[in-house]
């Protein structure tokens, strides 16, 4: 992760905490990249979830880790506390039908009848080195 990446992570966890969320729970792929941004958010401790990692050359777990991606979250509790997952553009797009870059967030609302919805996304890809 460089400098941008850095201090995109930081504006994000920043925002949060700007609009009343302190907590959160904090899912991030297994990768050093992923795991490093998820820190950086400072919004709880970190665990790791291999359903996030990268499928990009690794097609072959393209279907087990959406699957187990899709399991993950409608196991989750509507008890109203944040989930971040912190993931790569592929995992994302598989997802939530979303392109998005670095330093953009999809957000998934929990749902009873469904297992989740798209209601926004967040941008803090233009912040400037």
């Amino acid at each position: 992760m460089n400098d941008r990446g850095r201090k995109q992570a930081k504006a994000i966890g920043g925002w949060l905490r700007s609009n009343g969320i302190t907590v959160a729970r904090v899912y991030s792929s297994q990768w050093c990249r992923c795991l490093e941004t998820a820190e950086l958010l400072s919004m709880g401790s970190v665990a790791e979830l291999p359903a996030l990692n990268s499928f990009y050359e690794l097609t072959q777990d393209r279907e087990p880790n959406l699957k187990a991606l899709r399991k993950f979250i409608a196991q989750q509790p509507s008890d109203g506390v944040l989930i971040i997952l912190v993931t790569h553009f592929v995992t994302i797009s598989a997802i939530a039908n979303e392109a998005v870059s670095s330093g953009e967030g999809v957000l998934l609302e929990l749902n009873e009848d469904a297992p989740y919805e798209i209601v926004g996304q967040l941008n803090f890809g233009n912040q400037s080195s």
